[in-house]
């Protein structure tokens, strides 16, 4: 299996909003999180606007596969680092290591694999991975398999 070279980061703070009544991260907030990286690595880091992919080109990117450890756990107040890897890019779907990490130390808190899979919003199908999408992702250093 390839993985990216490129590992995809942001900087974040534990807010109330993501936390239980403990006040450690409530389990379901990391997907929230995750969810707001990808969204962030296709506007900033891809350079392709997830608004516009979504109200304009009518493209989704549901995910299809799930796949989560919880390693340690995460407080309010905490700074740590949302990362992304591109795992295995596919002719329409691609596997992705997404890791919550403690600014910290770098202790793993979280990390999760998911495939998404590129759909048409009008017909709800999964499609091919367009071309500007599959250019920007093999340009982070991905080799790829799919062509």
């Amino acid at each position: 299996m390839q993985t990216s070279t490129v590992t995809f980061t942001r900087e974040r703070t534990i807010r109330f909003s993501d936390c239980d009544p403990a006040g450690i991260v409530f389990y379901p907030q990391y997907f929230v999180m995750f969810n707001g990286l990808v969204e962030d690595w296709f506007t900033e880091g891809l350079n392709i606007s997830y608004q516009q992919m979504i109200m304009t080109r009518q493209i989704g990117l549901p995910m299809v596969h799930l796949e989560a450890s919880f390693r340690a756990i995460s407080k309010m107040g905490d700074k740590v680092l949302l990362q992304l890897k591109v795992e295995k890019l596919g002719g329409k779907s691609m596997r992705l290591l997404m890791q919550c990490v403690s600014a910290l130390d770098g202790q793993l808190r979280m990390e999760a694999k998911q495939t998404l899979v590129t759909t048409s919003l009008m017909t709800h199908q999964a499609i091919d991975i367009p071309a500007d999408f599959r250019a920007a992702i093999t340009g982070l250093g991905f080799a790829d398999a799919a062509q």
